[in-house]
């Protein structure tokens, strides 16, 4: 029984919706109710990829509104409230009751309430003597958005930049590591499972898994446990493995280009929410939907671009050899005398062509969408020579370089001003050793772009940082190289680590390489030093245990910590299809990044460092 996180996050929200009742064969409760529903604007986000509106129609929502909206009184009828437990909430719920808005309050928290926030919500309503509207009140756990079965985001925006951000103190980062531990917790709690964890020795990995660990442990203590369930379900068939990583572990993933399908929507089209807008070939604009309801999306996301312009033309083929087929079957006989047998024969062939005509309008939308969508990325890649940066990138990291020509031709040419710069700092991130003159060369050309260098000089000051770091004695160690220390034991080594043989001939990431190893348990010089940390076993020491010999694991869910993208879910799930029998891993990160998105995060700690061209104050001395 395969982990399925987007089923039971929908299970859920569905019972939720049918006021936390027991639900029928159908999936809907036994007495429907009509009501309403009031949702805050992450919820809306955690809503949006599992629920449509006639999904809401079907469980007995007739209104649905943002609770910072202004709404008139429904009276006669019971709200239901899916809000992240704030104070600005609880203030607008005990408003609400106040104001006797709806006839009762079913509250949905989705994650676990605090204890003071409840005294505010007990007290406020007391005060307003409407204690009386709130029916119940329920800890959903569901703080993350699901985007496909095996998909999901914490929705944690610029954590890269808040964990690396060189003004950060310890209690700043605690609060981080402690908001991404809870958001692990719900989609733990969600599908039921106390996971073995793993991660890398020093930096946010450890720290959140350390966090994780104790939540666990501390929440295994208490009777009614959310792993209650999950109990006898765990013990029957095997745990799986939680593998924690932080950015830093395999930068350059999050700024490359990548020509697979799936990559290249959601980094050149901003896939958002699985949802996108593409210009319609008769101008305007189309707003289309990408997600496990479209079969070819499922079954193409992770090819080549050029692939899947073939397929798409071949399904193209395909919808029209089968209405050509339809269309022969109903036009009769060649106009030969019906007897008994062929009228029945052609009645037969004319209700099966009526049965078959919703399944071919379906096909037809799905391919007119993809040949839509693909038209315009073909646009976008001849306009920028998309194709070539993702194979020179590519290139750098199986070569550890580029010849210097070849590189400011890239530079020089085609591409907006994003592309340029992600080129030019995968080049840092893959040279085993920085040329000055060359590094030089890249600045000179990037300023007569107008790019803006602050991401670059980011990358390259910390690349220096880590040769300091292994050279010089603590006491030359400026502050920041303490603050990389501090944060980061390994500090940015990991970035070009073992960075030559990042892809190799089936383009397996070091990610998933690293994940299939965990999977494995066996003892193996790649994965040796990473901590376990088993929150069922006895407590032992910091993350050590035998417990990595439990394997081979046939689950696996992987939390990428700073910002996750499609390249490195992709790689995953094709590793997990490719295995005898096929294992199942699920990847999850902090947030769903672009390219694009994410270097904007690594320019903001350039300027935060007074580095780089758009700093109009003097850069402070370091």
């Amino acid at each position: 029984m395969a982990l399925n996180l987007r089923q039971k996050q929908a299970e859920c929200i569905i019972r939720m919706l049918n006021l936390n009742q027991p639900l029928n064969a159908t999936g809907t409760a036994n007495e429907e109710v009509y009501k309403i529903l009031i949702y805050d604007k992450f919820c809306q986000n955690i809503l949006s990829p599992l629920i449509h509106v006639k999904d809401l129609r079907k469980h007995g929502v007739t209104l649905y509104f943002l609770i910072d909206k202004d709404r008139k009184p429904v009276h006669d009828v019971p709200a239901v409230y899916f809000v992240q437990p704030s104070q600005v909430n609880v203030q607008r719920i005990v408003a609400d009751a106040s104001r006797s808005l709806y006839d009762s309050l079913h509250l949905n928290f989705s994650s676990s309430i605090p204890r003071p926030l409840l005294e505010d919500l007990a007290s406020g309503t007391l005060n307003s003597e409407s204690i009386d509207k709130i029916l119940k009140v329920h800890d959903q756990y569901l703080e993350f958005v699901t985007l496909e079965h095996n998909l999901f985001s914490l929705a944690q925006k610029f954590c890269y930049v808040q964990l690396n951000d060189p003004s950060a103190g310890d209690r700043e980062i605690e609060e981080i590591v402690e908001k991404v531990a809870s958001g692990l917790f719900c989609v733990l709690a969600t599908l039921a499972v106390v996971p073995v964890i793993r991660c890398p020795s020093g930096g946010p990995a450890e720290m959140v898994a350390s966090v994780l660990d104790q939540k666990l442990r501390d929440h295994l203590l208490s009777k009614n446990n959310l792993f209650t369930e999950g109990g006898g379900f765990a013990s029957s068939f095997q745990r799986p493995v939680l593998c924690i990583f932080d950015r830093h572990f395999e930068l350059s993933v999050g700024i490359q280009h990548d020509f697979r399908y799936l990559p290249l929507v959601h980094d050149v089209l901003g896939l958002r929410l699985n949802r996108l807008s593409v210009p319609g070939e008769k101008g305007g604009m189309r707003s289309y939907e990408l997600d496990s309801s479209d079969p070819f999306w499922v079954a193409n996301g992770s090819l080549e671009f050029p692939e899947v312009a073939v397929e798409i033309e071949t399904q193209l083929n395909k919808y029209k050899k089968d209405v050509d087929e339809v269309n022969r079957r109903t036009g009769g006989t060649d106009g030969a005398e019906f007897d008994g047998t062929d009228l029945i024969g052609n009645t037969k062939h004319l209700m099966n062509a009526v049965n078959s005509l919703p399944e071919l309008t379906e096909r037809k939308q799905v391919i007119d969408k993809h040949t839509n969508i693909a038209t315009v990325l073909l646009g976008e890649i001849k306009e920028r020579s998309l194709d070539s940066y993702a194979k020179k990138e590519n290139d750098m990291m199986v070569r550890g370089g580029i010849d210097r020509n070849e590189l400011l031709g890239v530079l020089r040419g085609k591409g907006t001003k994003m592309d340029k710069l992600r080129f030019a700092i995968i080049y840092l991130i893959c040279s085993e050793s920085i040329n000055p003159s060359e590094v030089e060369a890249i600045e000179t050309s990037l300023r007569e772009s107008e790019v803006d260098t602050c991401a670059f000089q980011y990358v390259k000051k910390m690349k220096s940082l880590n040769v300091s770091l292994a050279s010089s004695n603590s006491a030359s160690r400026s502050n920041i190289v303490d603050w990389a220390e501090k944060l980061y034991g390994q500090s940015i080594s990991a970035v070009t680590a073992g960075v030559k043989n990042l892809l190799s001939s089936d383009r397996q990431l070091a990610l998933t390489r690293i994940v299939e190893a965990l999977m494995e348990g066996r003892p193996n010089p790649d994965v040796d030093s990473y901590l376990v940390f088993d929150p069922r076993a006895p407590k032992s020491g910091s993350g050590t245990s035998g417990s990595h010999l439990k394997g081979p694991f046939k689950e696996a869910i992987v939390f990428m910590i700073g910002g996750g993208n499609y390249m490195e879910y992709a790689s995953l799930q094709e590793f997990a299809q490719r295995q005898q029998p096929v294992k199942h891993v699920i990847y999850g990160t902090t947030e769903i990044l672009t390219g694009i998105e994410f270097v904007e995060q690594l320019t903001v700690l350039g300027q935060k460092m007074g580095l780089g061209s758009t700093v109009a104050s003097p850069a402070p001395t370091l």
